[in-house]
This record gives structure tokens, sequence and C-alpha cells, in this order.
């Protein structure tokens, strides 16, 4: 099992990860509002953000859960 420290490490990357997503998301949203001709990157990048969210999401409360054990 991992160490605290190194899941905190993950969970912080992950959050720069979804940090980036979000602004991905709404660059691709705004082109799809734009209704641009070919949108399927546009929808791959907002897939794609949308599972970073959910591990950081779920990382960030195992993790949580783990240290709260810990105290």
């Amino acid at each position: 099992m991992m160490e605290l420290r190194s899941q905190i490490k993950w969970t912080m990357a992950l959050g720069i990860l979804s940090l980036l997503a979000g602004l991905l998301s709404h660059l691709a949203l705004t082109d799809i509002y734009h209704a641009e001709e070919n949108l399927s990157l546009e929808w791959n990048v907002l897939r794609i953000s949308a599972l970073v969210l959910v591990l950081f999401i779920g990382s960030s409360l195992f993790t949580l859960g783990k240290a709260l054990k810990r105290l």
C-alpha cells in the first residue's frame, strides 16, 4: 500500500492536472458553443478532463480518509 506522503504528492499532481483540465474544458466548450466544423477533438478533451477530475476527487477522498485515520 502506498505511503501517505506519496499519496499526498500524487493527489497534488492530480490537482494540478485538474486545473489544466478545467482550462482545456473551457476552451473546448467555447469551440462547441461556436459550432466549429469538426468537434470530435473537443468532445475527447471533455471526456479526458472528466476522467482526470473523477480521479482527483477519488484520490482526494481516499487520501483524506487515510490521513484522518492517522490523527
